[in-house]
């Protein structure tokens, strides 16, 4: 990878910007960002013609925003389905993947997530972009460590293989979806760092989120057990449930922080090919248990009947919570200079989209 940082930063007079997965919850709030910045966007979907997928990409061109959205078909799994809409863009965000929310099966995710970032690099550097910002996860991170451990960039999933006892390996994939997924970030991370490198006309790099909640955009975002899927349920007087017992420490960080990132990549002086940046939280107030996440729900929606969390023993919790992942935005403050949202804004704007689109009973 180079060690400089290259000449191939964007803005809106080097074209438009393309993002895949524009119709998601992260890639939508990337197109609203690049098109405030005053970006024509290619966003790009399965289906233009599905309207409750659509119409709030649409609705962004009422907004009197400084650019303009334009939507455009592409789909993940067939060759040269974005080559048109790559054309003469700028970058290319590559939002876009099967996360698994859609029962695809752990392979499906594996080639969702890395076999086809080749189709779309493909499509990408036929088009002549500069910059190619990918959507990797903390999957892509993340490996046993001992508690309080602070994840960084400079850590990989494959790292300490032997605390997976044996599970990190290509077997797996078919077998596991959570290793088919930071497998597939990871190896994706590493296979398009090796050919901008090699190809010299691009740069690409990548945004890891962790535990992104926010505002939605429209229904479709709330997708079953996304971590903003999980606060409307604990809204709703309801245990949280996608790990035992409901202990989790919550790494949170914004939707609109997460979005933003990726377009400040694209035009940073400072990233490089191979720049990685964690969207975690902020600082230490970001990071909640799920006890200290309902208490936080509470203060601020005292008129809720009850607001679900974890399994409590009066006050306390009943059990420990692993403390694990601690992990902060510090890379992405400092070199792309993103100023972030307070725990409290988050928070709020989370659940007052969900009243707003009547997802919650008010």
């Amino acid at each position: 990878m180079t060690n400089a940082a290259s000449s191939h930063a964007v803005s809106p007079a080097d074209g438009p910007i393309a993002v895949t997965g524009a119709s998601g919850y992260i890639g939508s709030w990337i197109v609203r960002d690049c098109a405030e910045q005053g970006y024509t966007v290619r966003a790009c979907v399965r289906d233009p013609a599905n309207a409750a997928k659509v119409d709030h990409l649409l609705a962004l061109n009422s907004e009197g925003l400084r650019g303009h959205v334009e939507l455009h078909a592409g789909d993940l799994f067939e060759r040269g389905s974005y080559d048109a809409a790559f054309d003469g863009c700028g970058a290319v965000i590559h939002a876009g993947a099967a996360v698994g929310y859609n029962r695809e099966t752990p392979q499906e995710v594996y080639d969702g997530c890395f076999t086809e970032v080749e189709h779309v690099l493909e499509s990408a550097r036929k088009g002549g972009m500069k910059r190619f910002v990918f959507t990797s996860s903390f999957a892509a991170v993340g490996h046993p460590r001992p508690e309080g451990y602070v994840f960084t960039e400079k850590d990989w999933c494959g790292d300490n293989i032997e605390g997976y006892r044996g599970r990190w390996t290509e077997e797996q994939i078919p077998k596991n979806r959570d290793i088919a997924y930071a497998m597939a970030k990871a190896n994706a991370e590493r296979m398009m760092y090796a050919v901008a490198e090699d190809d010299g006309s691009f740069d690409a790099m990548a945004i890891l989120p962790l535990h992104v909640i926010g505002p939605l955009m429209c229904a479709n975002h709330d997708q079953g057990w996304s971590w903003q899927n999980c606060i409307r349920y604990m809204m709703a007087g309801k245990p949280y449930k996608k790990s035992r017992g409901g202990r989790m420490l919550w790494n949170n960080v914004d939707v609109r922080d997460t979005a933003r990132a990726h377009r400040l990549c694209a035009e940073s002086t400072v990233a490089k090919n191979g720049s990685r940046y964690i969207l975690s939280a902020t600082d230490r107030t970001g990071e909640l248990y799920t006890w200290q996440m309902q208490a936080r729900l509470k203060e601020l929606y005292p008129h809720a009947a009850e607001i679900g969390g974890e399994e409590m023993e009066g006050d306390v919790p009943a059990e420990h919570t692993y403390e694990s992942p601690r992990s902060y935005c510090l890379l992405a403050k400092e070199e792309l200079g993103l100023e972030t949202y307070s725990i409290d804004d988050t928070l709020r704007a989370t659940v007052d989209s969900y009243y707003a689109l009547g997802l919650l009973p008010v």
